[in-house]
């Protein structure tokens, strides 16, 4: 079985999805927009040093939405698709995917961004299987029934994209031996991963990612 694993931001999009929706909502009215972009742009620069905290994160991302509640997130989400996501879809990337989907490969989307941003961004690209950093839900008798702020199990992050991929292959009776895989990714957040597989592909690399692959001899793909 042939399992090909991409990373979203910055690899299948040239944008970082998670960052974007924060600003698109800002922009709706729904934080302040000084307060909220410093702040973003904050956990952004801890993410690209591969230092944030993701828990933290997903609370502050989150904010807004636990706030203005499922039916407003849920139809600002469609504009967001519309306005942002959509033309950042770049064709060079759909047929990078066609290109695996067509020769059988089972495709995964795995990202630390949340379900809730990246589940339709997903759907968009034509994907079905997305391991994304998943979002709790208040469940309780009596409770709202949206998202906590809290995260459910192991974020797909740094290391945690090993672990969450390894339940992916257990739940289909597979391990790791039993796939010839194959993972594109822009980040040296994602140097675990790629370590782990196969045939890592440094997609439209960070500087660091670009240099290591050049010292290992890994595959550089500049696709945007």
């Amino acid at each position: 079985m042939k399992l090909t694993l991409f990373d979203l931001d910055h690899t299948l999009l040239p944008i970082d999805s998670d960052h974007a929706w924060g600003v698109f909502t800002s922009t709706l009215g729904w934080t302040d927009p000084v307060d909220f972009n410093q702040r973003n742009d904050e956990f952004f620069a801890h993410y690209q040093a591969g230092t944030l905290d993701i828990r933290a994160y997903v609370r502050f991302a989150t904010a807004a939405l636990r706030e203005q509640g499922a039916i407003k997130a849920q139809a600002a989400h469609v504009q967001f698709m519309q306005a942002v996501v959509g033309p950042a879809i770049k064709q060079q990337a759909l047929a990078l995917l066609r290109q695996h989907q067509q020769a059988g490969d089972a495709v995964l989307i795995v990202t630390a961004t949340n379900d809730f941003v990246t589940r339709p961004i997903a759907q968009a690209l034509g994907v079905d299987e997305l391991i994304a950093t998943q979002l709790a839900v208040d469940t309780a008798p009596g409770g709202s029934g949206w998202i906590t702020g809290e995260i459910v199990g192991v974020p797909s992050f740094r290391e945690g994209k090993i672990t969450r991929v390894t339940q992916w292959l257990a739940s289909r009776q597979l391990d790791w031996s039993d796939v010839e895989t194959t993972f594109y990714s822009d980040s040296m957040n994602d140097l675990s991963l790629l370590e782990r597989v196969i045939h890592p592909v440094a997609t439209n690399p960070d500087a660091p990612l670009r240099a290591l692959a050049q010292a290992r001899g890994w595959r550089i793909l500049d696709l945007f």
